[in-house]
Formats: structure tokens, sequence, C-alpha cells
């Protein structure tokens, strides 16, 4: 809005004298469209709610249900044995060793046999070890290779995180269109992302791979936040592009995930070539789900439309001559091409990984005491509305970040995007 008023007060100073009436008549045409284009972005709240905790207190684990066609996946280097280890303990303590689903490891490099040895005591003998192909990591065809270099050599130096390594570049093509074509993945339909140095902090006592089959959800995460504006600005525009190409309409989730411009029509179209804005003026909130964490359907990613996008994705070069993150090309597909039903918030999972984690708090009453497969042990006080099986860590502050990116979803305009972000 204030974009809006600037605008015209700038356009108005020279006829200062003129009537009030001839000023509105310039003025309310614009004003109009304005109100008319930020009417097409919002999003009503849900007559009932999209998306409930799968349960909301300890199970007692179903050790004989059927289990669905699915992997747990770590990338990791051969240096990360130590952290890769701590990982594998804590799903293991807090959900593996109920449910028992294989563990695949991946690398861009061969092995170390210390580190499968390991990994294997850890894993209880559930684990494979695969090496990544070398086509699937590396620059793409048509790519300058010396010119993305340099590129990712200015991108370190501008100090955007991880965009100096080369290696991370590489990453992110993976996960954004490579992992799911891996031949040790296709036997799989669903899988769950762990990284290295995760700590899993609440008792997943029930099978979320069950969960999401039976109410039909395909992408699950733990944590939404803002992306680093300097890694990606032109991801945006790109994946705008092929939606507008492709003819896809807008669902409430892609709305919720766009910031509608207030400069008024045609004077927007001048704001298409900054950063993270659509041809159209308007522009990504940078919302993403953190996906270090996901547990998501396939299916989903094997689609044709899924992998044109990738393809044309691919083709702009942003993987290096940027730096896109799967987290946010994940976020932004999704977005794109899925009901906002079956995107699915496990809430009631403790989850840390770096600075960032989620803590729910304890169910009263719902801990289930005397269960033999849970065991005994220590957990965090019950809290009012908590959620939480047997979670260690301290539910009083749910997260550590201001807000959840996503609330429009749930609860329209209650929460604002924080102001340090605005420089992102």
């Amino acid at each position: 809005m204030t974009q809006v008023y600037t605008m015209f007060r700038r356009f108005l100073r020279p006829a200062r004298r003129l009537p009030i009436w001839l000023i509105l008549s310039i003025s309310a045409p614009f004003i109009f469209e304005v109100l008319l284009h930020q009417r097409r972005y919002n999003v009503a709240k849900p007559a009932s709610e999209l998306d409930t905790p799968f349960f909301t207190s300890c199970q007692e684990p179903d050790v004989s249900a059927k289990r669905e066609n699915a992997v747990l996946v770590m990338l990791a280097r051969n240096y990360e044995l130590e952290k890769a280890n701590k990982t594998i303990n804590s799903i293991d303590a807090h959900f593996n060793r109920w449910f028992n689903y294989p563990i695949l490891f991946l690398n861009d490099e061969p092995w170390d046999q210390k580190f499968i040895d390991e990994l294997n005591k850890t894993t209880r003998g559930l684990a494979t070890f695969d090496v990544i192909p070398k086509d699937e990591w590396t620059f793409p065809k048509g790519v300058d290779v010396n010119a993305a270099k340099q590129s990712i050599k200015e991108q370190g130096e501008a100090g955007i995180p991880h965009a100096g390594e080369e290696g991370y570049h590489h990453m992110c093509r993976f996960y954004s269109g490579k992992f799911y074509t891996l031949e040790a993945m296709k036997k799989y339909r669903w899988y769950w992302r762990l990284e290295p140095d995760v700590d899993f902090t609440c008792a997943i006592s029930y099978d979320p791979f069950v969960q999401m089959a039976r109410h039909k959800k395909v992408y699950g995460f733990t944590i939404a936040l803002w992306e680093v504006g300097q890694s990606c600005p032109g991801l945006f525009r790109s994946i705008s592009e092929w939606k507008e190409l492709m003819g896809i309409p807008d669902n409430n989730l892609w709305k919720a995930m766009v910031s509608a411009s207030w400069v008024p029509y045609p004077f927007r179209r001048f704001l298409s070539w900054q950063s993270h804005r659509d041809s159209y003026g308007d522009s990504w909130s940078l919302c993403h789900y953190w996906s270090n964490f996901e547990i998501a359907d396939m299916e989903f990613f094997r689609t044709r439309a899924y992998q044109d996008l990738f393809e044309y994705l691919d083709k702009k070069g942003g993987f290096y001559f940027e730096r896109w993150g799967d987290a946010a090309v994940h976020s932004l597909a999704v977005a794109l091409l899925v009901d906002p039903r079956k995107v699915h918030h496990f809430e009631d999972f403790g989850y840390r990984h770096a600075f960032l984690w989620q803590c729910p708090a304890n169910a009263p009453g719902g801990q289930l005491p005397d269960s033999p497969l849970l065991g005994s042990g220590a957990w965090s006080p019950e809290l009012e509305n908590g959620i939480g099986c047997r979670c260690e860590c301290d539910g009083k502050t749910n997260r550590n970040h201001p807000g959840y990116c996503l609330n429009k979803l749930k609860q329209p305009n209650s929460i604002k995007r924080p102001w340090f972000t605005w420089f992102l």
C-alpha cells in the first residue's frame, strides 16, 4: 500500500490545486483495480481444518501391521560417520526399533568400509549403501561449466550460504530432480529423508507412511520458514513461467505462497524483473518447507508434470548460476501441483537440525506409562493442548522461529512475515 501512496503522491504533486473530485476520479480506477487484484490472491479460511494431526497422544506401536513400500534415505559422506551414526541412533530409538523400515545411504564417492561396518551395527542390518552415478552428480549438458564454476565462486564471495560449494549445487540439483530415478530407489514408493546430525526428540509410536497413505497425503514436513532470498532470485519467475506455459490454474496453496503487489496495473508490470517476482509483478513470499525432513510419496515426483518442471528449470541453469535449493523447488512444485489437503504438517514430531527445531508439548494423560513396547524413561511434563508422545524437549516454546509462513491456509492474515526477513 505504501508503494501505491508514494506513486500517486508523485503523480499528483504538480496538480495540487486540482479539485478533489478530479483527483478522486483519476485515482479511483487504480485503487479499485488493486483491491480486485488483492482479492484474487485472498485465501479464505476453510470451513474445517485441512490438516489435523494423525494422533494427539502416544499409541501402542503396532509391530504386526502391514508396512508401506517405504525407505529411509540419507545422503552422507564418509567423513560424516559420527553425525550419521547420531541420526540413526536417534531415529531408531524413537521410531524404527518398532517398525524396522530399510535404510538407504547415498554417497557421491565410494564408501569407506569403516562407515559401512559402523552403520550396519547401528541400523541392525537394515541398511544398504549406494553410490550416486557420476552422470547424476555433475553439471548438466548444455551448461557452460567454466562459467558455472565462476558463478559459484562469486556466489561464495557474496556470502550466500553454501553457494560457494560446488558439491552443494550438485546436491540441490540431485534432490530436486534425480534422486527418485536411482536404481536403488525405483523399488520404493515412499521415502523419509534423513540428514547427518539430526535429533528426534519425541517417540513416533505410529507408522507415518501408513497414515500418509490412509489419509491420501502426498507430502509431509516438520518446519516451514522463509528461504534466503539471495540464493534463488530467479526461481519463482521461472516456475511461474512454466505454470503459465502449462495453463495451470491457481489453487489455495499457491496463493498462500504469493504476496500480491499493491502497485496497480499496468505499473506493476515494471516490477517483474525484480527478484522473486513473476511476469505480472507479484512476488513469492519465500515460504518453503525445510526439506532436510520430508516424508513424501515419490509417485508425485515421478509424474510427468513434475519431471517436465524439473527439466524446464534444469535448462535455465539456475542450480549453478544461482543456488536453487531443493527445498524451494519441492515447495513451489507442491504448491503448484498438489491440493492443500494432501500436504501434512507433522506437528507432533520433535525434530532438530542445525539451529532450527520443532518441539511439541506432551499430551496430557496420553503418555502410556505402562506400555511394554515404549518402555520406561524420562520425558518432559505434560502441558495443556500438548500432542506429543514422550517428548524429551521442553514443549513450552514449540519452535524457535516466529510464526508459520503458511498460516494463511488456517488463519488468514494472523501471522505476518518477520521484519528481519524483508532483507533476505
